[in-house]
């Protein structure tokens, strides 16, 4: 029988399960990978991605898309 998913939403990560969490986001978001598609594969939310990636030293990309510039 195995144990509860360390990811599971609610759910404390900590220690090893945490670093390696940490390595694996950081690979896949410097690969392209946006924070909203990390958090919607590990079901966790947007602000424990970003936590987490930014415990791991990573510097976030700007938001993407259109800029608005207002007109004169």
């Amino acid at each position: 029988m195995a144990g509860p998913d360390p990811l599971r939403k609610g759910t404390r990560i900590t220690g090893a399960t945490r670093d390696a969490l940490q390595r694996d986001l950081r690979d896949r978001y410097t690969r392209g990978e946006s924070i909203r598609s990390l958090a919607e594969a590990t079901g966790r939310s947007y602000g424990f991605i970003r936590t987490v990636l930014t415990e791991s030293g990573v510097v976030l990309r700007g938001r993407g898309g259109a800029n608005r510039h207002r007109m004169a």
